[in-house]
């Protein structure tokens, strides 16, 4: 019997989501939720521009989680845990597990303590899971640095690359990564939250973890990438001397020694686009994908995957670590 989904969130994200799950025949799509005006009371193949089930989005959660026997929520619609708690938990309350492309919810025991340990309490009593996945975090900076770890011996240290030629992406990300603006505006964007990735510091804990090291501090710096020559982004031009993206570290750390590096440069024209990780032990391994996993899609299809295994998983908040290898 296939596994009845609601989707929360019909973005960019949510339909890629939404058209990766309608090539599983394991998955059943029931309802759809989001807010914006534009979709609301539209067929969802029509928002999504596939053939898919008779669903009607709407913007009542209430009434959409009903419709889901024994189900799971996939949800998409922020990065910020403390913003879309109340999405989570009112799913969870429904009886529906869920899995999440919040980057926060990832490894949530890092900023958000009190919330993780509400949203864990609800789904054991509600008796569900509940997961915060995606491309990255969830799978390049964290998950496959973990499954190297299953080769080799001692692991002192995770050092990891991501590097994304920002052209290839949407705008909205473009404009996330700071592209276009100046100093001040870049600053100011990266002191409120606007600017910048979200999750590099839940992936620095989540790769040491996940070669068994401990962590009891992570720290992260954000910098402007700058262009030495005109940039073309979508719709508009950064001249030289502009900034195009961003370049971020984060770094976790166990008795005061550096256990993970992770290095993340999102930016338009950004050189050698790959994704490099390198386990620094005995023997060590380091293994580099050219061009790099691929983000939209990937996140999408890590949400797909990932469904029927958080619809049967125990109870509780867990995290990609606690997957199994395969889908």
């Amino acid at each position: 019997m296939a596994t009845q989904v609601v989707l929360m969130g019909l973005g960019a994200i949510g339909r890629l989501i939404a058209r990766a799950v309608l090539t599983r025949s394991d998955l059943e799509i029931v309802a759809a939720i989001d807010l914006d005006a534009q979709r609301v009371g539209r067929k969802l193949s029509d928002v999504v521009d596939a053939p898919a089930p008779d669903v009607i989005v709407t913007p009542d959660a209430g009434a959409a989680l009903k419709k889901a026997q024994h189900g799971v929520l996939l949800h998409a619609t922020g990065s910020r845990l403390d913003r879309v708690e109340g999405e989570l938990a009112q799913a969870l309350s429904a009886g529906l597990a869920v899995v999440s492309t919040c980057e926060e919810l990832s490894y949530p025991w890092l900023r958000h303590p009190e919330i993780a340990e509400r949203l864990d309490r609800i789904a054991e009593r509600r008796k569900v899971a509940l997961l915060g996945t995606g491309v990255n975090p969830g799978f390049v900076l964290d998950r496959l640095p973990a499954t190297l770890g299953n080769v080799v011996g001692r692991v002192d240290r995770v050092q990891a690359r991501r590097i994304v030629d920002a052209r290839t992406r949407r705008l909205q990300l473009q404009r996330k990564v700071g592209a276009g603006l100046n100093e001040e505006e870049f600053d100011r964007g990266v002191d409120d939250g606007t600017i910048g990735h979200v999750g590099l510091m839940e992936s620095a804990a989540l790769a040491a973890l996940g070669v068994g090291l401990e962590v009891d501090e992570v720290d992260e710096d954000i910098d402007p990438v700058e262009t030495d020559e005109d940039m073309q982004g979508e719709g508009f031009t950064v001249p030289r001397g502009g900034i195009v993206g961003v370049h971020q570290v984060a770094r976790a750390f166990h008795d005061g020694k550096e256990v993970a590096h992770l290095e993340l440069t999102i930016a338009l024209g950004a050189p050698d686009p790959r994704d490099e990780i390198e386990l620094i032990g005995d023997p060590g391994i380091r293994c580099v994908i050219p061009g790099g996993v691929p983000g939209d899609k990937a996140t999408a299809w890590s949400v797909a995957h990932a469904a029927p295994l958080v619809a049967s998983a125990e109870p509780g908040l867990i995290t990609v670590l606690d997957l199994p290898a395969g889908r």
